[in-house]
């Protein structure tokens, strides 16, 4: 059978962000799968090394507008771990409430987009309906309902006011049964089974050969989490457990995200009990950052999200790396789409959570030698240039301002 290419991307409606999918497939089937990404590149790490260490935490939160905390918290916990910064105990649990509610957005928000793509619109505006009462929340508690800005060296910005504790209780309270329709819904609604078992599986094996991490490795009964296996902020400080599922396909990464929204319930309400009793800072003040190394990594709602910091005594780093969950969970994709329909395809690529501004980088390689053809400056030139040849088609005048840059 003669083999056809089906696009998916860069620009899909059932895809938020701009990436590229080659499905080949025979008939139905899918043989083969090519993923390109590489749309979405920002130069965060590039910009990183020009920032303050106060201003980076601004910077990184904006890597993702979904995990906007996940990224800050390891960050923070980078440049603590050069200089061996104890912080305060009521920042730690401050952290992981706001990393909590963060992960319930963040789940709810991938189920309502699940009941999209499979044509479950009822399902898309629940989710996203009883996601609101969390944004509000942080908003309450921030001033945004996204990108906190909670998060900083030695501790959090804002503290949790006694008169805050009421309001974010009686959001999570609400939210239990809510959790309950859903649990429901996936257990036996006969839509969501068909569209869902059996589809897109990843073995235990899969998910070492790429070490895949999240929801997406949890699914397939590998019970790895950051937050118990290295505990940071209060996670080693509350009771609360692992999900996990056998099955590998989309059904269970569903359920793994379900059930796991209890769990973040559970951890926000022992948070909030430990506010009522821990009382006193929330900073560390810390004043400089000596030189040496430094790692951090939060259990972001898709994985673990990692970064490394290296500092040479001064207010700024010389080199700063981030590898988000979906650098290694898109990959996947290559095993678990190959074998499946066409019409499994937009779900199944879903079915990691994936965040392609998190993940993006650019590299131009010479395929026949395999070396680097274009330095980092080559490629701001060649953006430069092409934004100027756009300026003049369109008559802007942009000419000065890049000069400024």
């Amino acid at each position: 059978m003669a083999k056809t290419i089906i696009p998916i991307g860069p620009y899909h409606p059932l895809q938020e962000e701009p990436e590229f999918f080659r499905l080949h497939v025979e008939g139905e089937k899918v043989v083969d799968l090519d993923i390109e990404l590489g749309y979405n590149h920002r130069g965060i790490e590039k910009l990183a090394e020009s920032k303050t260490y106060d201003q980076i935490i601004f910077l990184v939160e904006r890597i993702c507008g979904i995990c906007s905390t996940s990224h800050p918290i390891a960050s923070v916990q980078a440049i603590e771990d050069i200089g061996g910064i104890a912080v305060p105990e009521r920042a730690l649990y401050i952290r992981s409430l706001i990393g909590e509610l963060e992960r319930i957005h963040s789940h709810l928000l991938w189920l309502g987009l699940a009941g999209h793509f499979i044509g479950y619109n009822t399902v898309w505006m629940w989710a996203w309906r009883y996601r609101e009462p969390i944004l509000d929340i942080f908003e309450q508690i921030s001033g945004n309902r996204n990108h906190y800005a909670m998060m900083k060296v030695g501790g959090v910005r804002r503290d949790i006011e006694e008169s805050d504790i009421p309001a974010i209780e009686k959001a999570v309270d609400d939210l239990v049964p809510v959790l309950d329709m859903f649990k429901g819904v996936v257990i036996d609604d006969p839509v969501i089974h068909a569209r869902t078992k059996g589809i897109g599986i990843l073995t235990k094996k899969d998910i070492y050969n790429y070490g895949a991490l999240g929801p997406t490795a949890r699914a397939s009964g590998v019970a790895i989490d950051v937050r118990r296996d290295h505990p940071h902020a209060a996670y080693g400080l509350v009771e609360w457990n692992v999900i996990t599922q056998e099955e590998g396909d989309v059904f269970a990464k569903l359920v793994v995200r379900v059930l796991e929204m209890y769990e973040s319930v559970k951890i926000i309400k022992q948070c909030l009990k430990r506010l009522k009793k821990v009382k006193g800072e929330i900073d560390a003040k810390v004043k400089e950052i000596p030189p040496g190394e430094g790692i951090g990594h939060y259990e972001a709602p898709r994985g673990e999200v990692f970064h490394y910091v290296r500092s040479d005594g001064t207010n700024r780093p010389v080199r700063y790396k981030v590898r988000a969950p979906s650098y290694m969970n898109v990959p996947t994709n290559k095993t678990s789409v190959v074998g499946g329909t066409v019409s499994d395809a937009t779900i199944i690529l879903a079915a990691v959570d994936p965040c392609y501004c998190c993940t993006e980088r650019t590299t131009a390689i010479d395929r026949n030698s395999g070396k680097k053809t274009l330095t980092g400056e080559d490629l701001i030139r060649l953006s430069q240039e092409k934004t100027k040849k756009v300026a003049r088609e369109l008559g802007l005048p942009l000419e000065g301002k890049l000069k400024a840059y």
